[in-house]
């Protein structure tokens, strides 16, 4: 990973400007952060280095993981980040600033179920926050030759965790997904799960 000092400095002034503080402050948490730089780590072997990737990452929240991406060393043209959460726009716009200037970043607020944008790389970090039906519905959409990762994490105590994952097998069961790789991350709350992989069926 590298570390553009300026996009730190807009991360300040996204948690300074935002009406609920704490609630940005939650996209910086260490689980959090770790978890998006082990995606950024075990993504890089697995794509190609000989194009620039267009990326649209679902349940993108405040931009977060947008900025990490860009600070990795993935070959990135563009980066899409969708939430329905129309707070979280602004925010991730301001976390991405360098990139929304350079024309390669845009946050939209939608429905991950119904919104589709042509990808080479799909990401969906928030599998927990949606039914099963949700989820297969948002998968069918989605390109057939995209890259896809996907996370999840057995952390039952949040009541919009509607879908969480027992284990690494179970979220495998999930997910439709046929990996190139698959791990778990442990955090002090929860184990995250994430699987890289291609579409079943395809």
């Amino acid at each position: 990973m590298k570390v553009n000092i300026q996009d730190v400095l807009f991360w300040m002034d996204a948690i300074r400007n935002s009406d609920d503080k704490y609630r940005t402050l939650e996209s910086f948490w260490k689980g959090q952060v770790n978890s998006k730089i082990w995606l950024a780590e075990q993504l890089y072997p697995l794509v190609s280095k000989n194009k620039q990737n267009n990326v649209v990452i679902y349940g993108g929240w405040n931009g977060v993981l947008a900025s990490i991406l860009f600070n990795s060393y993935l070959p990135l043209k563009h980066i899409t980040s969708v939430d329905i959460d129309e707070d979280c726009q602004e925010t991730a716009y301001t976390v991405n600033k360098n990139y929304e200037i350079a024309g390669k970043f845009n946050a939209v607020t939608a429905d991950m179920c119904t919104y589709t944008e042509p990808a080479d790389i799909v990401i969906n970090t928030s599998c927990e926050h949606i039914t099963q039906e949700q989820y297969e519905q948002w998968l069918s959409n989605q390109p057939d030759d995209a890259l896809f990762v996907i996370q999840s994490n057995n952390y039952f105590k949040l009541d919009e965790h509607i879908r969480c994952a027992t284990d690494l097998d179970d979220f495998m069961r999930m997910s439709k997904i046929k990996p190139y790789w698959r791990g778990e991350l442990e955090t002090p709350k929860y184990t995250r799960y994430m699987i890289i992989g291609k579409k079943k069926n395809v």
